[in-house]
């Protein structure tokens, strides 16, 4: 269980339900979104020689980089 559950479990009362489980996946979908900005991020400099090892051009890195966070 990971902090982030248990730390949910602990805090919602019994019979609690719903809202809840609507924080909860708050949460882990702007933990995903911040994950993948940071990825993006990353990805839009690193070097031709670097994509070529990961398999992917220089446009693809671009048209992935270049995507909204909120974009899967």
């Amino acid at each position: 269980m990971t902090a982030l559950t248990e730390l949910f479990h602990r805090s919602t009362p019994v019979g609690a339900g719903a809202p809840g489980v609507s924080l909860f996946t708050a949460i882990a979908t702007v933990k995903t979104w911040r994950e993948r900005a940071v990825q993006r991020r990353a990805l839009a400099h690193l070097s031709p020689e670097m994509l070529r090892d990961l398999g992917l051009s220089p446009i693809d890195a671009q048209i992935e980089a270049g995507k909204p966070f909120w974009v899967a």
